[in-house]
């Protein structure tokens, strides 16, 4: 018996209901962020009734002539949009704890992730996201640093003109006015040897806050599966915002991050209660 509603389609109901192989969903979904699966107890996905329409559409403008990109892009206009970062990996990870930290707090965490994870890291991808061009040109010799032993480095801002794109550099992404992005700042490091992520959205009506206490709702983590659900958003973000910014990155997220150890995943959780400790109360 077929199921009624919600996410109850495993990835072989999708496969037998639209007729493309498992192997192509995975495929998609690591270099598109389609379909977008929920994720069940064990990492099992989990897909909606919803999803059946979409891949059918999907090949039904492939058979037209349109290339995948186009495709999966015209299927998802408007959501893809609507999608960011901070929210994707809030909505696929609830287990993560959510914390309310200062810009300066969260400039340290990011600055440490950077350090530990992204300068030392073996070929890591990574993203940034920093809201306001003043932002990522502050940090613009850092991230340059960064991008010489990266596989690839990208920075998304609301940039008037996003330099071209060049080795060695990162690319710039710019955003338009009502792009979510533009509220959020994070920091991602997709490695094997040091994952990590942390992702931020400035919550609403902070004038009244100086600069240093700006207060952002924040999720971090080290675990490898996370960090690269993480990484495929912003991959995806960043196709949608500059089309043909890379195609290295996507076949580096093509497979599955293994889950955290109980052991890294208990010290993630003493790290969450020390920054609670840390950051002022309110």
């Amino acid at each position: 018996m077929e199921p009624s509603s919600g996410a109850t389609l495993t990835i072989g109901d999708l496969a037998a209901r639209t007729g493309v192989p498992v192997a192509t969903i995975r495929s998609w979904e690591s270099r598109y962020g389609f379909p977008s699966p929920t994720r069940q107890a064990g990492r099992h996905r989990r897909y909606a009734e919803g999803d059946v329409a979409a891949v059918l559409e999907v090949v039904r403008h492939r058979s037209g002539g349109l290339g995948l990109g186009a495709a999966v892009r015209r299927v998802t206009a408007g959501s893809v949009r609507a999608r960011s970062v901070f929210a994707e990996v809030r909505r696929q990870h609830p287990e993560l704890g959510l914390q309310v930290l200062s810009k300066r707090t969260l400039g340290g965490l990011s600055r440490a992730i950077e350090d530990e994870c992204c300068a030392r890291a073996a070929d890591p991808l990574l993203f940034g996201g920093f809201q306001r061009e003043e932002f990522l040109r502050g940090s613009q010799e850092r991230w340059v640093d960064l991008a010489r032993t990266a596989r690839v480095a990208v920075a998304f801002a609301h940039l008037e003109d996003p330099a071209s794109t060049r080795p060695g550099a990162p690319v710039e992404v710019a955003l338009p006015d009502d792009a979510p992005l533009a509220r959020e700042w994070f920091v991602i490091c997709d490695a094997a040897d040091l994952p990590a992520c942390m992702v931020a959205v400035e919550l609403p009506s902070t004038r009244q806050h100086a600069e240093a206490q700006r207060p952002f709702e924040v999720l971090w983590s080290v675990d490898p599966a996370v960090v690269r659900h993480a990484s495929r958003v912003a991959a995806t973000l960043a196709e949608e915002y500059r089309p043909g910014w890379s195609s290295r990155a996507f076949a580096a997220l093509a497979e599955d991050a293994p889950p955290a150890s109980d052991d890294l995943r208990r010290a993630a959780e003493l790290f969450d209660r020390m920054l609670g400790y840390l950051e002022p109360r309110r």
